[in-house]
């Protein structure tokens, strides 16, 4: 039986070797999954619109939220709200999917020659799609009642670089044990939906009392969420100390969930 290498270099030579081959399956699957339907593609941009217009309406209207620290505007809120969304959505979708990722694809499995590896990649970069397109449904909408967004939202893409690394390494965990439980994907669904609403989407962490606000850092969501508003919205520049400690902490994660993937893949044929 051939020996699944689990260095981090082969992680990395494993991303790089089968890039062409992950994009032409995000490709297909993007399509896909939208296939048959009258507007097509176009649903991606509206989902995101018509879930920014609900959220503002419940919270801002029949709650009558504010955002502490703001103007007290509507549209602000809005703005707030749906930048904490658009990150959290590409991080729940991935985790929402990576239990049943092998079940999905058995006939990969079979074949000795397809990189079973690159399927939590696949993934990830629809949800990545998904996630772009709600950013530009944020940026129209604030350019409409702000104006241009300040310098440091250039800043985006490097700041949800630490996710990206984590939600990789915790869909190859989840795809590999999802395999063996079939009970994982029950449970990855609600503790998604909790982290939800433990996640500093809906408030900031300074709304908190003191003494909760340390639970609430444990949350790999929470700095995340903090430092994209702050350079899209605040226009200010990320604790570079913190961004480097999670980059480090996301790259371990994801080649502890490669080593995992690769140490198990071996007996997914005899249990599919």
């Amino acid at each position: 039986m051939k020996d699944f290498s689990i260095s981090p270099l082969s992680m990395l030579r494993s991303l790089i070797k089968h890039r062409h081959l992950a994009v032409s399956l995000i490709k297909r699957e993007v399509i896909g999954r939208y296939r048959g339907s009258v507007l097509g593609t176009l649903w991606s941009f509206f989902n995101p619109l018509l879930m920014l217009l609900i959220y503002t309406f419940v919270f801002s209207v029949v709650f009558q939220a504010r955002w502490k620290g703001g103007s007290g505007s509507k549209t602000e809120f809005a703005m707030v709200l749906f930048s904490g969304l658009l990150v959290f959505n590409v991080f729940s979708e991935c985790l929402n999917r990576a239990p049943t990722l092998v079940l999905m694809n058995v006939n990969y499995v079979k074949k000795v020659v397809f990189p079973l590896e690159i399927l939590p990649l696949v993934s990830q970069g629809a949800a990545v799609f998904h996630g772009l397109v709600s950013f530009v449904v944020w940026f129209v909408f604030y350019v409409t009642f702000f104006g241009l967004p300040p310098i440091t939202a250039w800043l985006f893409p490097l700041i949800i670089l630490p996710l990206m690394f984590l939600v990789l390494g915790l869909g190859w965990f989840l795809a590999s044990l999802g395999v063996y439980l079939r009970d994982v994907s029950q449970f990855v669904g609600l503790l998604v939906t909790a982290l939800m609403f433990l996640s500093p989407i809906f408030y900031p962490v300074s709304a908190l009392p003191q003494e909760y606000r340390s639970l609430m850092e444990l949350n790999p969501m929470t700095p995340v969420i903090e430092q994209v508003r702050g350079v899209l919205i605040s226009g200010q520049l990320p604790d570079w100390h913190a961004f480097g400690l999670q980059f480090a902490g996301s790259l371990l994660i994801a080649w502890l969930g490669f080593s995992w993937f690769q140490m198990t893949r071996k007996g997914f044929a005899d249990v599919l």
